[in-house]
């Protein structure tokens, strides 16, 4: 696969530090009020639930009391190299030159769900429903993100009406250039321990490119190739070791 690249425009992208994350799920719920993620019936049956945004709870697989539990949330690795862009025979998605971001474009999918066999994070959701909330829940829906139609895939978006309506403001007030703190995705603003950071890659002014310089930072299966924009930060070797895949004796 061929690596789009987007070094002239605005490159966004997250932190994630695991010695903050609780588990706690505010981010997921965040997730799912802001974009209008629908509730089945029967939300126990995960593999038809749609869910943007996952905690995964991982050990190191030691007896009590060396037991140590890391959580992993794991939105969309809005990857530079995208797995799930050149299989989609509808276009229906795409990265966008502009901000990084991979987009899903409802209209345009088949459901053929090529892009969730590609994607090796597991990181999109199909409809097998059609749309629904609980009784009297739709007089809350954003009005910014509209809910998706049964046989469609939907993933992530990084809260794209966000960006949308921060460049808008941006726009009244004669400016093109967003401040790092206008554009925040409901996950980032929703972290209690402030365990997410949000901004620009490519601006070194931002938080979020200085981190990612860490001697602690990593990506989850780097060495596939797909250069997520999704970081994560964990001073516990063992965790970066789990999160890149290394088999069993490969390195001590």
């Amino acid at each position: 696969m061929k690596k789009e690249e987007n070094s002239k425009g605005n490159r966004y992208g997250m932190v994630i530090d695991l010695d903050k994350c609780i588990g706690c799920g505010l981010c997921t719920v965040a997730c799912a009020s802001e974009n209008n993620i629908s509730v089945l019936y029967d939300e126990s049956d995960k593999t038809r639930n749609i869910a943007w945004l996952q905690i995964y709870m991982v050990t190191n697989g030691k007896e009590f009391p060396e037991t140590e539990v890391v959580y992993i949330p794991r939105p969309c690795m809005q990857c530079d190299n995208p797995p799930c862009v050149p299989v989609c025979p509808a276009t229906a998605t795409r990265k966008d030159p502009n901000t990084g971001t991979i987009s899903q474009i409802y209209t345009r999918c088949i459901g053929c769900r090529y892009c969730m066999a590609a994607c090796p994070y597991h990181a999109r959701a199909f409809n097998w429903f059609d749309p629904s909330f609980p009784e009297g829940m739709d007089r809350y829906l954003s009005p910014e993100v509209s809910p998706r139609m049964r046989g469609v895939v939907e993933k992530c978006t990084f809260c794209h009406h966000r960006l949308m309506r921060a460049k808008s403001m941006a726009y009244a007030k004669g400016r093109r250039d967003l401040k790092e703190d206008e554009y925040i995705p409901a996950c980032v603003e929703a972290c209690p321990t402030r365990a997410i950071t949000f901004g620009d890659l490519n601006n070194f002014e931002h938080k979020v490119s200085q981190l990612i310089k860490s001697p602690h930072a990593f990506r989850l299966l780097e060495r596939l190739g797909t250069e997520p924009k999704v970081y994560y930060m964990s001073t516990k070797n063992w965790v970066r070791r789990m999160a890149d895949n290394y088999l069993t004796g490969e390195f001590k």
